[in-house]
């Protein structure tokens, strides 16, 4: 909720891309999260108040602005309202006009007023903003030239979401999505499932007349001035030897280190249980809650939690349980718990593009709510 901190955090991230190459960075999400059951944005919002969201996103843009980075507020005109995963299906909004002015637009006029370069489009269905049926953000010219160029003015980059998502490849071939989207008023066709046939499709449109030379000739001249912005037509390669004075320093940690301690929130504490007080011979159950066990990568659960407990509580017997795991194993696990001087459980639940889901299998809920009586 730090201004400051949101600021520091954009600007460290642009110096760091900077000294990698990287010049543009897809984010803020400027999405309001009023849906808790969103399953591809949610956590990635800065929440559920359309101010609280618009102050911060703005900040996060003022951060990358000063570190030298094109910052991309996303995904207009608002995502944050859907229970579908663009991944998957095309969303669609119902909410009337009026609404969207109070709720899902404010924070991207903050982020443009703030200085971004860049607006990423969102492949959802809004029938207040184009009566077309079935017809995505993508496609549609009354929403990215009509709204966002000529009523809200934004002259900058206008990127799409990833054109591999199935509200975008179940509709049309990549060679139509790239026209259609370009024609829609959008500067760059991001993540084509076919490069070739988005690059010919779009050389045809030409050749038939369907879009003008000085339709493509404005979005050319929007890129080559991002670039000439970031001084790329001056210096387009990095120094590897500065990499190590700028990305992972310990500034930049320190910061990393206040943006992480200053997030974690105490919900609540009614039995007064924070911090743990334990003898250090005592029991303790740990489990580590998954919604699924896949897909972790480096950032593997309890690979930091766990070590930290076993250095305050040497007798800790940790437990991994997901969707994977046997009604069977449950109440086995369920018949122990009465064994433990305590029950310290921590539970990772993820938004992950194409799983559709943000939650936790029924068997583990039950379990849990067993644990906390």
């Amino acid at each position: 909720g730090d201004d400051r901190l949101a600021i520091e955090a954009g600007r460290v991230t642009a110096l760091e891309a900077r000294a990698l190459g990287v010049h543009v960075n897809f984010a803020p999400v400027a999405d309001v999260n009023n849906n808790p059951r969103n399953p591809v944005i949610n956590t990635r919002s800065f929440g559920e108040d359309p101010a609280v969201v618009a102050r911060l996103a703005a900040a996060y843009v003022r951060g990358l602005t000063d570190g030298g980075m094109i910052a991309t507020v996303k995904h207009f005109p608002g995502h944050g309202d859907t229970d579908v995963d663009s991944h998957l299906g095309l969303p669609l909004i119902a909410h009337p006009r009026e609404r969207l002015d109070r709720i899902e637009l404010p924070p991207f006029l903050a982020g443009i007023q703030a200085g971004a370069g860049a607006v990423m489009t969102s492949h959802i269905e809004l029938p207040s903003l184009d009566a077309t049926e079935g017809r995505p953000v993508t496609l549609s010219r009354p929403i990215v030239t009509d709204l966002l160029r000529d009523e809200l003015g934004f002259d900058g980059l206008v990127y799409t979401d990833s054109m591999r998502m199935r509200g975008i490849t179940e509709l049309m071939s990549p060679g139509e999505a790239a026209v259609g989207a370009v024609t829609a008023g959008h500067d760059v066709v991001v993540h084509s499932p076919d490069d070739r046939a988005a690059f010919n499709g779009l050389v045809q449109a030409v050749e038939r007349g369907e879009v003008s030379e000085a339709r493509v000739d404005v979005s050319l001249r929007r890129i080559l001035e991002a670039k000439a912005t970031l001084g790329l037509h001056r210096t387009r390669a990095v120094s590897l030897d500065t990499v190590p004075l700028v990305v992972g320093t310990r500034a930049h940690r320190a910061v990393a280190a206040e943006v992480s301690r200053r997030g974690m929130t105490l919900i609540k504490d009614e039995r007064d249980d924070v911090p743990l007080r334990l003898s250090r011979g005592a029991a303790v159950l740990f489990l580590s809650v998954l919604d699924h066990p896949s897909g972790w990568g480096n950032g593997v659960p309890s690979r930091t939690f766990l070590p930290e407990l076993e250095q305050r509580w040497p007798n800790v017997t940790a437990v991994e349980v997901s969707d994977r795991t046997s009604p069977a194993e449950i109440e086995l696990l369920r018949g122990t718990v009465d064994r433990y001087d305590a029950v310290i459980a921590a539970v990772f639940v993820r938004t992950a593009s194409f799983s559709g889901r943000m939650d936790l299998a029924d068997g583990l809920v039950d379990l849990l709510r067993t644990v906390s009586q």
